[in-house]
């Protein structure tokens, strides 16, 4: 599923963002949602996380698990 809309993501759901300095690069990095950042229900660049590891990105794609 894709990050641009907060309804698509929930705390504790593993995600693939993208951090501020890789954005030129598009380097993912995978973790679990610890907090939405994002206040608006859309953002054109994904919606802004903070991951349990305490890093923070936008969300490219959802991680469907099963």
């Amino acid at each position: 599923m894709e990050g641009t809309f907060r309804k698509n993501i929930q705390i504790g759901i593993r995600v693939h963002i993208v951090q501020k300095h890789h954005q030129r690069s598009g380097e993912l990095t995978e973790g679990i949602v610890k907090r939405i950042l994002t206040k608006s229900p859309q953002h054109p660049h994904g919606i802004k996380v903070l991951l349990e590891t305490g890093e923070v990105g936008r969300v490219k794609k959802t991680i469907e698990e099963g």
